[in-house]
């Protein structure tokens, strides 16, 4: 950076030196210089001759160096102006730096006050907490003591209560004791009794037991009798309503057999009817299919046991001895 600086110093005093000393009036003025620009693959011009006339030659010379010379009082100018404004960058850049390190130096002085300020607090920080801990461990084996004392009066107080607790505890015990031995036997006392009582009650049950048992199966034995017997009534009743519509087909042989299953209702109303077992001959199978659901109602037991058990679905088998 100061290399920078000092080689815009010297540009700049050579530029003040050179503009001070010359005169762009007393400047000789610059040769004349007649030039063409010439394009390439362009085809070189002939020569013109140029009629010869020395007055007008003169007075376009002259012309066109005062052109020359006021395109070069330009030039400097502009040039002038340049080393003007790059004086005044370098100035400025200049009074940048000095402004950067007087502010450099300002903090560099604030951050070392309070350094100094900061190392100050932590040393009274320090000592204020010496003394606290000073302080802290006085109080801490004051306390200890007290604790001690107070620790070896409690132990006596609590040994003292000990063995008072230990013979009310023992008497306590033996008190509970006894007691328990009391209620033990008691307790044996009435669970043999409670044993006893199961023992009478639990044949009681057995006895009763049987006996429901077997006046159940008896019942049950009587209530199977009763509804096979309804069930045969019932069964006579249906065949014999069959009978009445079956027409048996001229085809029909005695050895042809067919088993409907007919589903009715508790009213008696027919639900469905199917095969379950073909005779083997179409018009015998369809005449027995036509007698079973000739009958708009069949008869039924009223009894709902009798009918879910034997008429809700039952077989009936088709066959030529029906008839008879």
């Amino acid at each position: 950076m100061a290399l920078s600086i000092l080689l815009h110093g010297l540009i700049l005093g050579v530029a003040l030196a050179g503009w001070t000393w010359t005169d762009p009036s007393e400047d000789p003025p610059p040769p004349s210089i007649s030039a063409r620009l010439i394009t390439p693959n362009e085809p070189e011009p002939s020569p013109v001759t140029e009629p010869v006339d020395e007055p007008d030659r003169d007075e376009e010379r002259r012309q066109e160096e005062e052109r020359q010379r006021k395109e070069e009082a330009e030039r400097r100018k502009a040039e002038e102006e340049r080393e003007r404004e790059e004086a005044r960058r370098i100035q400025q850049e200049k009074e940048q730096k000095l402004e950067q390190q007087r502010q450099e130096e300002a903090a560099k002085r604030e951050r070392e006050q309070q350094r100094k300020a900061e190392e100050a607090a932590r040393q009274k920080a320090a000592a204020e907490a010496k003394e606290r801990e000073r302080q802290k461990a006085e109080e801490e084996k004051r306390r200890q003591e007290e604790a001690a004392r107070k620790a070896a009066e409690e132990k006596r107080r609590a040994e003292e209560q000990r063995k008072k607790e230990e013979a009310e505890q023992k008497a306590r015990e033996e008190r509970e004791r006894q007691e328990a031995e009391r209620k033990r036997k008691e307790r044996e006392r009435r669970l043999k009794e409670q044993q006893l009582e199961a023992l009478a009650e639990e044949a009681q049950q057995e006895r009763e037991a049987e006996e429901r048992q077997r006046r159940e199966a008896a019942a049950a034995k009587a209530r199977e009798a009763q509804m096979a017997s309804v069930r045969e009534r019932y069964n006579s009743l249906i065949l014999d309503r069959l009978k009445d519509v079956w027409y048996i087909p001229p085809s029909a042989t005695e050895d042809m057999s067919a088993i409907l299953q007919i589903t009715l209702l508790p009213t008696g109303e027919l639900v469905s009817v199917k095969i379950v077992s073909s005779s083997g001959n179409a018009a015998f199978d369809n005449s027995a299919l036509g007698a079973a659901r000739s009958l708009s109602k069949y008869p039924v037991p009223d009894d709902r046991d009798t009918f879910e058990k034997y008429f809700r679905k039952f077989p009936v088998e088709f066959e030529p001895e029906l008839l008879r």
